[in-house]
C-alpha cells in the first residue's frame, strides 16, 4: 500500500487513520463496554423478534445482533428520543399531579353493610281545589345518620334490568344510607313535583323520614 501522499504517515505504521476508521473503532469500543456492563433483559425498548434480529422499540430500528443494538444506545439518535420522551413524561406528570391532588382532596366512600329495606307507606291523595290526584310517600329511615340526605329519582322503565321495559310505566326510586335503595311502580305520565296554591309547607330537614321530622312533605301530584 502506497503510504507516500497520507500526512503524518509512516513506512510500517498502517498509517493515520481516518474518520471512518475512527468512528468504526470508538463504535466498537463503545460496544464491548456496554456488553460488560448493561444487561439487555432490564433494557425496556430492547426487543427481539420472529426472525432472530433486534429491534429498539424506541427508535423503530432494526440489529442483526445484540452488539450493533448497544452500539446503537451509545449514538445520538437513541440519546435525543429518550431526551424526548424523558421531557414528555415530565411534562404530562406536571398536568396530571395537579389532578392527583384534587382526587386525593375528595373523600372516598367506604362500602357500608346494608341494614335491610326500610319501612314506607304510599297513600293516594287528591287536591281539595283542583281534584289533581296524587300519591304521598313516607318513608321511615331511624337509623341513617344526620349528616345523611335521602334521595329519589324518576327512572325510565328502560333504565332497569328487573322487568321487561314497559313505556307505560316509570319507577321511583329512594335511597339512604344504610339502607337498601327501593323502588314504587307508577304510570308513566306527567309527574308535577311542586307542591299547589294553598298547600304550602314549611321544608324540613329530612324530606324522606317524615315520622322523624316536625312536618311533612307535599304529595307528587299526576295529571291524569
Amino acid at each position: 500500500m502506497d503510504f507516500q501522499n497520507r500526512v503524518g504517515s509512516k513506512v510500517g505504521s498502517g498509517g493515520v487513520a481516518g474518520y471512518s476508521e475512527t468512528n468504526v473503532d470508538r463504535r466498537e469500543r463503545l460496544r464491548k463496554l456496554a456488553l460488560e456492563t448493561i444487561d439487555l433483559n432490564k433494557d425496556p425498548y430492547f426487543m427481539k423478534n420472529h426472525l432472530g434480529s433486534y429491534e429498539c422499540k424506541l427508535c423503530l430500528t432494526l440489529h442483526t445482533n445484540e452488539g450493533s443494538y448497544l452500539a446503537h444506545t451509545q449514538g445520538k439518535k437513541h440519546q435525543t428520543n429518550l431526551a424526548r420522551r424523558a421531557a414528555r413524561e415530565a411534562k404530562e406528570n406536571n398536568n396530571i399531579q395537579p389532578a392527583l391532588q384534587a382526587a386525593a382532596k375528595i373523600q372516598v366512600r367506604k362500602n357500608m353493610v346494608k341494614i335491610g329495606r326500610p319501612g314506607y307507606k304510599v297513600t293516594k291523595v287528591r287536591d281539595p281545589i283542583t281534584r289533581q290526584l296524587g300519591l304521598l310517600f313516607q318513608i321511615q329511615y331511624p337509623e341513617i345518620g344526620t349528616d345523611v340526605i335521602p334521595r329519589h329519582r324518576f327512572m325510565s322503565a328502560y333504565e332497569q334490568r328487573i322487568e321487561p321495559p314497559n313505556k307505560a310505566h316509570q319507577y321511583l326510586l329512594f335511597a339512604a344510607e344504610p339502607y337498601e335503595t327501593i323502588s314504587f311502580k307508577v304510570q308513566s305520565k306527567e309527574v308535577d313535583k311542586g307542591v299547589p296554591p294553598g298547600l304550602e309547607r314549611a321544608p324540613i330537614a329530612n324530606p324522606l323520614n317524615p315520622y322523624n321530622a316536625p312536618v311533612m312533605r307535599g304529595p307528587t301530584y299526576v295529571h291524569g
